[in-house]
């Protein structure tokens, strides 16, 4: 068990409600109080993060990360690494282990072409980061808003996209990988080359796309540690975070509205 000193929210959230008496919550960031005689790797006064439900939407927890206190698998947590803030920490897990799974799914590798659908949101941001600095994209694109382009080339995308002045599956240039972040994967197919893979995170997805749900796994925030910590990947909030815990409610109408870049967050401790 650890006290959860910051948290955030998804729209994945918006499932767990439909639960009874369940406290909602995926993503935490927070100090050890307490272990188990199994625990190996953690102790007691460890700065963790983590997503706590180890399978997305499948049998969430009937205790969250949205409350002061809640209780993990060893597994699903990492140390936080050591240059963010518990706020900053909050804001990954759920994102960016869905982002690095979806990019092996895709069997994406250096050297290799990709085109991210919804490049300015909370997981998309993070595929762009993790093409360019861990997987060494040759080219990396990406769709969001006319106001959110010059955001992406700040990410890393080397051929921004304005999907309200263009269809990206008109563009010329053919992808090795699409990674669709916003549920259009009958378009995403008319973008990638013949032989490449279209992975989206929305299914049941259009075949041969490829649907894909993260599994939560804390060696895949260690793995990351190296390019958070040297600040080659970084967390992206929201300019509206964090939302003090008297604005939940705020905060999951905010996300509703699709209007956020990057990701939202909940401070609940007073």
């Amino acid at each position: 068990m650890f006290r959860s000193s910051f948290l955030f929210i998804l729209q994945l959230f918006n499932f767990v409600f439909c639960v009874k008496k369940t406290v909602p919550g995926y993503d935490v960031a927070g100090v050890v109080v307490k272990v188990g005689s199994q625990v190996k790797k953690l102790k007691v006064g460890d700065e963790v993060y983590g997503d706590v439900n180890e399978i997305t939407l499948d049998h969430p927890k009937t205790v969250g990360s949205l409350a002061e206190y809640t209780a993990a698998e060893e597994k699903v947590l990492a140390h936080k690494p050591s240059n963010l803030s518990f706020i900053e920490a909050a804001s990954l897990p759920l994102a960016i282990i869905t982002a690095y799974q979806g990019l092996e799914t895709a069997q994406f590798s250096a050297g290799k072409s990709i085109l991210v659908l919804g490049g300015a949101g909370g997981v998309g941001s993070l595929v762009i980061q993790l093409a360019k600095h861990v997987f060494e994209a040759s080219k990396i694109a990406a769709t969001a808003s006319t106001g959110k382009l010059e955001f992406l080339r700040k990410l890393g995308a080397d051929l921004p996209i304005d999907y309200t002045k263009e269809n990206f599956e008109e563009v010329s240039e053919k992808f090795d990988v699409v990674y669709d972040a916003v549920g259009q994967s009958d378009r995403a197919l008319k973008a990638v080359k013949e032989g490449g893979k279209v992975v989206t995170i929305l299914p049941p997805g259009t075949p041969p796309a490829i649907p894909f749900l993260l599994t939560s796994d804390g060696a895949v925030l260690e793995k990351l540690q190296p390019y958070l910590e040297s600040g080659k990947v970084k967390p992206i909030l929201d300019p509206k975070s964090p939302f003090p815990f008297s604005q939940t409610v705020e905060a999951f109408s905010y996300l509703n509205t699709s209007r956020a870049t990057g990701e939202v967050v909940i401070y609940p401790i007073p």
